[in-house]
């Protein structure tokens, strides 16, 4: 039974540590990747697509995009669509290539970036705990209807503690990791 709890814990943990990667990989370090692109959505015949399914992205280099639409008609409308984004980008069409540099960071553009790494850690701290809360909750569930003993109940509190403190210590590193990315020129 707390075997159980144990693991659905767990596995929330690991969706709030997937959920805080990619909101990490979203945040814009010095260096380009190809990811950077992935919020930009294209009128496509009248239907809002995502970039990545209408042309393929490339790193040719650190500071440079590429994108290659699939369709060549298309290449106006991608343009449009990075240009308006509110990612700062100013794409220049080369044929049927799009290429977008990308632009130095400026310091205090560096620590808006890493408070918001910070702030998603938060968030997903945050999630961690409710799972705990939510995995103490059952345990207590658990013994008041008979099927666990109050020993077990503190034996699974106890891992469920461990769980945790090793899910905040992941998430701490992962901002770190981000941080690091973000403030180095």
């Amino acid at each position: 039974m707390t075997e159980d709890v144990l693991t659905e814990l767990a596995t929330a943990i690991t969706k709030a540590h997937e959920a805080l990667k990619r909101e990490l990989a979203k945040l814009r370090t010095g260096r380009a990747n190809s990811g950077m692109l992935d919020g930009i959505r294209v009128d496509y015949y009248g239907q809002s697509t995502p970039l990545s399914q209408m042309a393929s992205i490339g790193v040719p280099e650190a500071r440079m995009l590429t994108v290659k639409p699939w369709e060549k008609n298309q290449v106006q409308a991608i343009e449009r669509a990075i240009r308006e984004s509110d990612l700062g980008f100013n794409p220049q069409v080369d044929g049927d290539l799009i290429r977008v540099p990308i632009p130095p960071l400026s310091e205090q553009r560096r620590r808006e970036l890493a408070k918001l790494a910070k702030r998603a850690g938060e968030d997903c701290k945050v999630a961690i705990r409710k799972g705990r809360h939510e995995a103490i909750d059952m345990l207590s569930d658990l013994k008041s209807e008979g099927e666990i003993s109050e020993d077990e109940q503190e034996r699974a509190k106890k891992k469920v503690e461990e769980v945790v403190s090793q899910g905040v210590g992941v998430v701490d590193q992962l901002v770190a990791a981000r941080e690091k990315d973000i403030l180095e020129v």
